[in-house]
């Protein structure tokens, strides 16, 4: 079986939804990679990449991919893949 790599969170500083983001799945107990888009070109362009756009914050995780988004709706994207919330250890009773 195919081990999955650690979340990646690309985020850049200063940015309110990247520190909403950030505290929600610091409250879920998800350890990510954060990658700042800002601080490292190879960042951006790797985010660019998988999701075709610039925005943060933008979550990566396999072929989970969810850009530019509020924790409501990558909540919402989330309910739609339930193996890869389970995965993650995201609790059902946020929504």
């Amino acid at each position: 079986m195919n081990r999955i790599p650690k979340p990646i969170l690309y985020l850049k500083a200063g940015c309110p939804w990247c520190q909403q983001a950030l505290s929600f799945f610091n409250s879920q107990g998800v350890d990510l990679h954060l990658r700042d888009v800002y601080e490292n070109a190879k960042d951006m362009d790797a985010m660019v990449s998988i999701s075709g756009q610039t925005k943060v914050p933008t979550f990566e995780y396999g072929d989970f991919i969810v850009a530019d988004f509020s924790v409501d709706e990558f909540l919402a994207e989330l309910n739609e893949f339930p193996e890869v919330r389970h995965n993650l250890g995201i609790s059902d009773s946020e929504n």
